[in-house]
């Protein structure tokens, strides 16, 4: 990955609807160019998805888990992942293992979520941040 692959990203990451031509006039490169190098990260993994941002009133979270040292966290993180709320899955260093951000219609449906998460036999602990406002940099 480059200097221009990085712009890219930069700008797609802003707005992943932004137009090939649009992204070639601002990295000063032509839109197949653009659209080669998207294709190629895509194709590399180094962009994994398009998403959306939404303003739907829900309540998102950031859920902090703990698994015991003896767990495959890669397995369990997989397996969360397939939850419908959650949006994303980090694995990360830490105190916690695992972060889940979800996006729940209420905090009845936050909470139902840890639940689901202490539930699960590898958890032995979590710890919640509600999502209060995103700014997209």
């Amino acid at each position: 990955m480059d200097e221009l692959d990085r712009q890219i990203l930069d700008i797609l990451r802003r707005d992943a609807r932004t137009p090939y031509t649009e992204i070639a006039d601002e990295v000063e490169t032509s839109e197949g160019t653009v659209r080669n190098r998207v294709e190629r990260m895509m194709d590399d993994n180094v962009i994994e998805r398009f998403t959306i941002s939404t303003r739907t009133g829900n309540v998102q979270a950031m859920l902090e888990i703990g698994v015991a040292v003896d767990v495959d966290t890669k397995a369990v993180s997989e397996r969360m992942a397939e939850w419908e709320e959650v949006d994303r899955v980090w694995m990360v260093s830490g105190e916690q293992d695992i972060v889940l951000v979800v996006d729940a219609a209420d905090t009845r449906g936050v909470n139902d979520l840890i639940t689901k998460a202490r539930d699960q036999e590898e958890v032995v602990s979590t710890k919640t941040r509600l999502i209060l406002e995103k700014q997209l940099g």
